[in-house]
Formats: structure tokens, C-alpha cells, sequence
């Protein structure tokens, strides 16, 4: 009997670790694609640049002005599952980014794949740059090329067991890594669209506003709804037009408040919603009018830290 058990749990183990390997392998792009897609723009890239946020975390910390395109790395993202150092970024050749070509740098920002072939941890939020368009990395990567080589190279993550295994990031990918529109909208302006694009894509708002599961997965029922804050202090805000939400505000007062960082009460922002300001600050009217418009067009919601907390 105990036999016949060996004989079926063998082949049965051998099966079920192939199609782990098989789920969990990193996904890359068509390279044929990657060659067709035409060299990027410097001008559009730096708007890009300041969409997708990537001096939020890659600046030194407390960085200003000129210093956050000095993409050193160096802050700390803590977590439920440890903490995430962020790495330098920067064109230094050794310690950034520098020697990466354009295939590398596409396969980063929409695979969340690394140049040898393994997976990068989600805090990296290549869950939203997926949606990118092809071009936009295009131009994001001839803007980046431009900035300045710094040396430095940030610590490990620090992460327990079993969330230090980067293979395991493949089931996660499989589970929560999906591509497409995440809210359905009906007959959309242009201009709702763009925003649709901006805060789905390359805005990134969804990391922060929308809340996660035990395992850190969104849960896009509650898309924008407001989530812990991961680091343990207070609540991320609801940003959709629900009860606790931004239902009060106008489109011009969200825009607004994207440009400096003034609230309808005359507060100002805070916290990294400061360096979101900074980086929207530098991007045109016309994208933060899109980005108001979409989110008075979304689904309201209650607060999501509120129905995951009870």
C-alpha cells in the first residue's frame, strides 16, 4: 500500500513543481515588438517621467528642486512583508541603470521583469505600468538617459522567509497581474480617457488608494476607495466621489490641488501626497483637468480601509 502511495505522490510532486516553475517564470515582452516600437521623445518623456512618480522614491530622501533627478535610491518602503530599499536608478553604469538598453528597461517597467531574468518585488509598481503604452516607456527611457550617473548603491530588502524568494513573485503576478481598463466607464470623453489612462497607468494611484489583501494583492471592488496606510500610520484617502471620499470637491479644485497641493479647505497636502504634488506640479493642465474628470467619473465608493477592517 505504501508503495502504491510513493509510486502516485513521485509522478504527483514531479507534475505540480513543472507547472509551478511553468506559472511562476518570469513573462518578458515580444522582442519583435520591442524592436518596432520607434526611439523615444526626450520632451514627452520628461512629462512622463513626472506621471509615473519615479523621483517619489528613487530621489534621495527629503530631495528638492534639481536634486530629485539625482535618482540615487536610498528610501525605505516598509511593509507587512518586510521592508523594500529602493534602488538607485540613476545612469551610473555600476550602480544604476546606465548599462541597461531599451529591451531591459521595457521588459522593468511592463514585465516588472530585471534584466537576469527574475521577478521585482510589486513595490516597484509595475502592476500599473503594464498599462503604459509602449511609447511612453519609449520617451520616459530617452529622458532618463539624459539624467545624471550618481554612485550608490542601496542595502538589500529586508524580508523573512518565504517573501525572500523572488520565484514565489510569479504566483503573485498570476494571480493579481492583469492587463486592461480596471473600471469599466460608459461612452467616456477624451478626456476622461486620458485620465482613465493616467491614473491607471503611468499615475500609479491605484498602489496606494486602493486596499490589499492579506497577501497584497488590490482588491479592485474597491478600486480608489481609500487602504492602510502600509507603514502603519493612519489611512490613505478615498479619492472616489463615495462617503468619505472627494464628493465635495470639484474637478477644478482636484486639479488644483494637483498643481500646489492646496485642498478646498485651505489645507495643504502631506506626507507623500507632497511628492506627488512635486511631480504632477511639472506636468500640463490639460492631464490634471483628465485626471479630475476620471475620477469624478468612477464608481463611488465608501471607504475601503473601513470595509476591510471590519
Amino acid at each position: 500500500m505504501i508503495k502504491r502511495l510513493i509510486k502516485f505522490a513521485v509522478p504527483l510532486a514531479i507534475l505540480n513543481g513543472l507547472v509551478f516553475w511553468f506559472v511562476t517564470a518570469p513573462k518578458r515582452l515580444d522582442p519583435a515588438v520591442i524592436a518596432a516600437t520607434a526611439q523615444g521623445d526626450v520632451f514627452k518623456g520628461e512629462m512622463v517621467f513626472w506621471q509615473s512618480g519615479c523621483a517619489s522614491c528613487h530621489a534621495a530622501p527629503e530631495a528638492k528642486d534639481a536634486e530629485r533627478l539625482k535618482l540615487v535610491g536610498g528610501l525605505v518602503l516598509k511593509s507587512p512583508f518586510g521592508n523594500f530599499h529602493v534602488p538607485n536608478i540613476s545612469m551610473d553604469k555600476k550602480d544604476g541603470i546606465g548599462s541597461w538598453d531599451f529591451t531591459s528597461f521595457a521588459n522593468a517597467m511592463l514585465r516588472g521583469v530585471s534584466p537576469k531574468d527574475q521577478h521585482y518585488y510589486p513595490a516597484f509598481p509595475y502592476a500599473s505600468y503594464q498599462r503604459m503604452t509602449l511609447s511612453d516607456v519609449a520617451d520616459l527611457y530617452a529622458f532618463m538617459k539624459t539624467l545624471p550617473a550618481v554612485t550608490g548603491v542601496a542595502p538589500e530588502h529586508e524580508l523573512p522567509f518565504p517573501f525572500n524568494i523572488r520565484r514565489t513573485l510569479g504566483g503573485w503576478k498570476f494571480l493579481f497581474f492583469k492587463q486592461g481598463a480596471v473600471v469599466s466607464l460608459t461612452n467616456p470623453s477624451d478626456q476622461v480617457k486620458r485620465g482613465q489612462y493616467l491614473v491607471e497607468g503611468p499615475g500609479h494611484c491605484g498602489e496606494c488608494h486602493t486596499p490589499r489583501n492579506l497577501i497584497g494583492g488590490p482588491t479592485m471592488s474597491l478600486w480608489l476607495s481609500g487602504a492602510k496606510n502600509p507603514e502603519g500610520e493612519g489611512n490613505i484617502p478615498n479619492i472616489t466621489g463615495g462617503e468619505g471620499g472627494i464628493s465635495e470637491w470639484t474637478e477644478e479644485q482636484i486639479a488644483t490641488m494637483l498643481k500646489d497641493g492646496f485642498k478646498p479647505d485651505f489645507d495643504s497636502t502631506g506626507g507623500s501626497m507632497g511628492a506627488v504634488v512635486a511631480n504632477w506640479s511639472h506636468t500640463s493642465n490639460e492631464d490634471r483637468a483628465a485626471v479630475a474628470a476620471y475620477l469624478k467619473a468612477i464608481p463611488k465608493l465608501a471607504n475601503g480601509y473601513a470595509a476591510v477592517n471590519k
